[in-house]
């Protein structure tokens, strides 16, 4: 019946097993991503004056979560039984749809065996769990193809976030139990060549669509494994798309574009989740495309629409703990191959020297991402780095290092209602004595809260001009004095 994708030496068919409904112990199976419904963390006030239910509600509740329970089960077996009979070597030249058909046809055979009845939903939803199972990467197949969701996070096998417009909910999407999760995580790291066990508990890696995959296990992580994925955007958002979000304003647009242009050493500066490569991409967007660009990523990201860029991504050690090629080993390698500019994805740790390097011998117009608080903070962090890096200099020369090699701090916050801002832009004019002077531009002013949690307040400029006017003007952008100007 299913030949086209049947192994050629079927095994003996095995007796069906009794799938009678379990206790309340089985996990309930997976939703679709749009259904998701997020759960309260922790019981709070609001759940505390809740209604309690009726009789009805309670018997309803319960018949739910023993028909989920068994439409888990039903999955488990009907995936041994595909795994026994797909001929999995032919799967990844079979279109989608023939793979549909041909799962629905094993599943209906088995469900026939078995006397299972059920609804045209459920054997819907349940051939559409098999696929992704075979296919994708099980109960978080939805999730990645929800657009509305920009990371997913799982801790362990019955609990997974994701997070929506900056806020993060419990959905009631879950794993059969710990092996079920592992089992999806070798899938995700064997696709790129490394392994997780107790040897080695933790990976980086990338998935097929350039999302970012972490992953901890046991024993590391006590509670069952820890997933985060950040997802990669289909559609790169540029500098229109961010003035209009309301990241920052049309006058600071016009500022980072001059200073994009006329090559000034650029750092994006933020805490996790703040936007930094988001905002990297975006100003990108203003070099020209008869420049040399190298990029060089831990986990390439960067989405750069140039028609000459290079990109690179480092390479953790294999099992033996050798091979790994660090973002130090590219940036040295890319200090050969004639670039007009370097972006680094993210500088924490000794490439932190090379990066300097970079910028001061002739790579102008350089980018890069730290952590930071705030551009001062920046400054800082670049310091440690450096001493991390094992460098014995006095501080004197960092500073001075520092302070010629960078022209711009661009610093990009996530705030407490979600809402990611472009805080401030701040200029690095030079030193004074031993502290290097700064002066800030933009700057964003939070003026109180909506009632709603929403944070209300306004970009503003500081009335300092552009320690790089005369610049801009030398390479032909005249950028109007007012934009310097603050909002009485």
């Amino acid at each position: 019946m299913f030949s086209r994708f049947k192994k050629p030496e079927p095994g003996a068919a095995k007796p069906a097993p009794n799938l009678a409904p379990v206790g309340a112990a089985q996990a309930a199976p997976r939703a679709t991503a749009t259904t998701a419904t997020a759960k309260p963390a922790a019981p709070g006030l609001a759940a505390a004056r809740a209604a309690p239910r009726s009789p009805a509600e309670v018997a309803q509740a319960d018949k739910d979560r023993k028909r989920k329970e068994r439409l888990q089960d039903l999955k488990v077996e009907l995936h041994k039984r595909l795994l026994e009979n797909l001929n999995l070597a032919v799967l990844e030249k079979a279109s989608e749809a023939n793979l549909k058909a041909e799962i629905a046809a094993i599943s209906a055979e088995a469900l026939d065996e078995m006397s299972v009845a059920l609804t045209a939903q459920d054997r819907s939803t349940l051939n559409q769990e098999l696929y992704d199972e075979v296919m994708g990467l099980g109960p978080l197949e939805p999730l990645l193809k929800d657009d509305t969701v920009s990371d997913i996070l799982v801790n362990g096998p019955q609990r997974i976030f994701v997070e929506r417009g900056g806020k993060l909910t419990l959905t009631d999407i879950t794993f059969k139990d710990e092996r079920h999760l592992l089992r999806i995580i070798d899938k995700i790291v064997s696709a790129v060549g490394r392994r997780v066990d107790e040897s080695n508990p933790y990976c980086d890696a990338r998935l097929a669509d350039g999302s970012r995959f972490n992953c901890m296990v046991p024993p590391v992580a006590v509670d069952g494994s820890l997933v985060s994925i950040r997802k990669f955007k289909k559609e790169k958002l540029g500098i229109n798309d961010l003035v209009r979000f309301g990241a920052f304003t049309e006058e600071m647009a016009l500022y980072l574009e001059a200073a994009v242009s006329t090559r000034l050493n650029i750092i994006v500066s933020g805490g996790t989740g703040s936007g930094k490569t988001t905002t990297l991409n975006a100003l990108s967007s203003f070099i020209d495309n008869a420049e040399r660009v190298l990029t060089i990523e831990d986990t390439a990201e960067l989405q750069l629409q140039q028609v000459h860029v290079g990109r690179m991504e480092s390479r953790p050690p294999n099992v033996e703990g050798k091979g790994a090629v660090t973002q130090r080993d590219c940036l040295r390698n890319a200090l050969r191959m004639r670039p007009d500019r370097i972006i680094v994805g993210e500088t924490r740790g000794e490439e932190v020297i090379d990066m300097l390097q970079a910028m001061n011998t002739g790579h102008d117009g350089s980018m890069t991402t730290i952590h930071a608080n705030n551009p001062r903070d920046g400054i800082s962090r670049l310091e440690n780095m450096v001493a991390m890096a094992g460098i014995e200099m006095p501080l004197k020369a960092v500073r001075s290092q520092i302070a010629s090699a960078v022209n711009l701090i661009v610093q990009a916050s996530r705030l407490q209602d979600g809402s990611r801002r472009m805080t401030s832009i701040t200029e690095i004019t030079g030193m004074e004595g031993e502290v290097i002077s700064m002066q800030e531009i933009f700057r964003y002013e939070r003026l109180g809260l909506a009632p709603d949690g929403k944070i209300i307040g306004r970009f503003n400029a500081t009335g300092v001009r552009s320690h790089y006017s005369e610049r801009f003007k030398q390479w032909g952008f005249h950028l109007p004095p007012s934009i310097y100007d603050p909002i009485a």
